[in-house]
């Protein structure tokens, strides 16, 4: 793998983005499409398409990622790719890995018990550093880490979701 200068790589665009705030508003989409077996979907993201099914615990094969391990592995790229980047910044050389796991009650996504969440009821993010880091630069990655990191902000401090339907 070719070794790579990531503050070198992203100077001309934070100086871009800071002379034209315009630049740096993106928009991202995925689409989730119906296969043939109805506890399953494809979700198309632009550049990678991913196959999708209901958990097994709520009927699916059990052989695909069901949407709750997509938002966790989202959660996991997310959280290591930003530690990787900051401790990268910092001039740290550390081996950086993630576990994102959460706790849902099927029963809830079910329908079974409406007292029930639909949802995690709670997520747990465990962050391995192997490397030897002064005191106040731990703090600093994970302050800056969790700072930064736009799947962990997002579900830290959830948006308002817009829905429209269009039926045909």
């Amino acid at each position: 793998m070719p070794d790579i200068d990531l503050q070198e790589e992203q100077e001309p665009l934070k100086n871009e983005y800071e002379e034209n705030p315009e630049a740096a508003q993106i928009s991202l989409t995925a689409t989730g499409e119906e296969q043939d077996d109805v506890r399953a979907c494809s979700v198309d993201i632009g550049r990678a398409i991913y196959e999708a099914e209901l958990h097994e615990g709520a009927g699916g094969p059990g052989v695909a990622a069901c949407s709750g391990d997509l938002l966790l592995g989202s959660l996991a790229a997310c959280s290591q790719l930003t530690a990787q980047a900051v401790a990268e910044n910092f001039g740290v050389n550390a081996d950086i890995s993630v576990e994102a796991s959460g706790d849902l009650d099927l029963r809830g996504t079910l329908g079974i018990d409406e007292d029930a969440p639909v949802g995690f009821e709670g997520i747990r993010l465990d962050v391995s550093v192997d490397g030897d880091l002064a005191e106040d630069t731990q703090a600093a990655l994970q302050k800056y880490t969790e700072r930064y990191c736009v799947v962990y902000q997002t579900l830290a401090e959830p948006p308002a979701i817009e829905t429209a339907w269009s039926f045909e």
